[in-house]
């Protein structure tokens, strides 16, 4: 069975380029045979600040937004995460929409399409320490698209970009199925 990939656009800016960027991604996962492809835009989720005086990993029950948002990502093997570099660092809104959830990222795999004036590299550094301490497996390859000199003139990122994509998706697709597999089996014990 293929795993069951989200695409995870973590910015809600206004005028957010992840948009494009995230619809590019999907366009050129779609065309694989190796997973299904699902985009989960976090604009879509209205989630409050985090201040549950329960950390998620022991919440009973949850706001119906952030359950909305947990059904959302819980059905899924593996992310792409398609995030922006905001100040160094990954967009509040997506460092929110993280610390939400806990069980619903364990135990599955991560990787990353970062854009930024720098290619989005800080924001990939941080991402991988946050959803490592929520037993999130994050794949070495990763797609960096510097918003002055990895788009060509149509606003789309490059052939280059694209030869990454396609890298960084091998990886993810291969460790979605590997520990999709594992949590199935340790289900069943």
């Amino acid at each position: 069975m293929n795993p069951r990939i989200a695409i995870v656009l973590g910015s809600t800016r206004t005028g957010r380029k992840g948009a494009e960027i995230a619809a590019w991604a999907q366009e050129i996962a779609k065309s694989r045979t190796d997973a299904e492809f699902t985009l989960v835009d976090l604009a879509d989720h209205d989630l409050p600040l985090y201040d549950d005086p329960m950390p998620p990993m022991r919440r009973s029950t949850l706001p119906p937004p952030v359950r909305a948002w947990a059904d959302a990502i819980s059905s899924h093997d593996g992310y792409l995460f398609v995030t922006a570099e905001y100040n160094h660092g990954i967009p509040a809104a997506l460092k929110n929409g993280i610390d939400q959830l806990y069980g619903e990222w364990a135990d599955k795999a991560a990787a990353f399409v970062s854009y930024g004036v720098d290619g989005g590299v800080r924001a990939v550094e941080q991402l991988r320490q946050v959803l490592g301490a929520l037993r999130v497996a994050t794949v070495s390859a990763a797609t960096s698209i510097g918003l002055f000199t990895d788009l060509a003139a149509d606003g789309k990122p490059g052939p280059q970009q694209e030869k990454m994509l396609h890298a960084t998706l091998d990886q993810l697709v291969s460790w979605s199925r590997a520990l999709s597999a594992e949590r199935h089996r340790a289900a069943i014990r």
